[in-house]
């Protein structure tokens, strides 16, 4: 079955196959500034080549939203790692790397945990083993302007793991986004330390603290949004009911019971098995939604607007019948599935 996957995922990039074409593009010349232009075109392509692919799966009902999310997760994940690696073989070289520039590149976020709508930004972590050196930041530099360059949204952060933890123990986002914290390319064992210290010196010793600040953080995000699921036109992430508020229900079963999902959350005792089946109906329909979303309007777009309600309704299927017409029983979808939310 993974072998599967991997082969099914190598019709959207494969990783051995770009760094052969990278290869011959520098060729004997190695990278100049003759070649860069080309090689910035094959990270173009490969990019476009692999969006394409997976739209067109999610397109003709082959994928739903979340296995979509982990594509585009995945062509990210295989796309960075490769540029990073061709940093520093190729871009800007060193054969005697100190222990203090190998550092780990992570993902964070959403992207870390490995789904990533179409539109969605990128966030990434560079995290150093001390204090940035010259040649790691000509690596993180190449990596960031070779992502911007062809045309990617990436947030990200350079830290070392003591201003890491330190952070995270002020900032409530950024301990969130630890959670989700996910290993791509470089120092396996650097990033392995900080979740070992982020678990052993955060985690352990303040669970209440995080739930009381996610429900409070949660409870602030409804006021800005109304307070209430049936709005007009309600945002399908921020909102009552939305996507933000099944993933606070993750974060603190992961923080309290290093859950990774609904059935480790069952597992715990946490939730009953209708629960679970109810956690991942709503976790699917609203992926799906959400991508139906971006790639209708072509950007990062969040909110059910009048304007698309009909056209998305038509996209998730949803056909007129004698007791209405197919927008209003999509909304009615949508308005149950955020009560379900809200129930647990």
């Amino acid at each position: 079955m993974q072998l599967e996957k991997v082969l099914n995922y190598q019709q959207i990039i494969n990783r051995e196959s770009l760094k052969v074409e990278l290869k011959e593009c520098v060729g004997w010349s190695g990278y100049t500034p003759a070649t860069q232009a080309k090689v910035l075109n094959i990270y173009r392509q490969a990019l476009r080549s692999g969006w394409e692919e997976v739209h067109q799966r999610f397109l003709s009902s082959s994928a739903s939203g979340p296995k979509t999310a982990r594509a585009l997760s995945y062509l990210m994940d295989e796309l960075i790692s490769v540029i990073y690696e061709f940093g520093f073989s190729t871009a800007y070289p060193s054969t005697n790397l100190t222990t203090g520039e190998q550092m780990a590149v992570i993902a964070t976020g959403g992207y870390g945990r490995g789904t990533l709508a179409p539109y969605s930004d990128i966030d990434l972590m560079f995290l150093l083993p001390y204090k940035i050196t010259p040649h790691t930041e000509q690596i993180i530099e190449y990596t960031l302007y070779s992502l911007w360059d062809i045309g990617l949204k990436v947030g990200h952060a350079t830290r070392s793991i003591d201003e890491t933890l330190c952070l995270a123990n002020q900032d409530l986002t950024i301990r969130t986004s630890l959670l989700d914290a996910r290993w791509l390319w470089g120092n396996k064992a650097l990033f392995d330390e900080l979740m070992k210290r982020f678990q052993e010196e955060l985690i352990a010793r303040s669970g209440h603290n995080f739930v009381e600040g996610k429900l409070a953080e949660r409870d602030d995000r409804h006021r800005r949004m109304g307070d209430t699921r049936y709005v007009l036109e309600p945002n399908i992430k921020d909102g009552k009911g939305g996507l933000r508020d099944l993933q606070t229900l993750f974060w603190i079963g992961k923080y309290l019971y290093q859950a990774s999902n609904a059935k480790d959350l069952k597992n715990a005792g946490i939730l009953t098995s209708a629960d679970e089946k109810s956690f991942s109906k709503a976790e699917n329909f609203l992926w799906t939604l959400r991508c139906h979303l971006h790639y209708l309007a072509g950007r990062s777009e969040e909110r059910l607007t009048f304007n698309v309600q009909e056209e998305l309704g038509e996209r998730m299927g949803y056909k007129a019948r004698a007791g209405g017409r197919g927008v209003e029983r999509f909304m009615k979808h949508y308005f149950l599935t955020a009560k379900d939310i809200g129930d647990l």
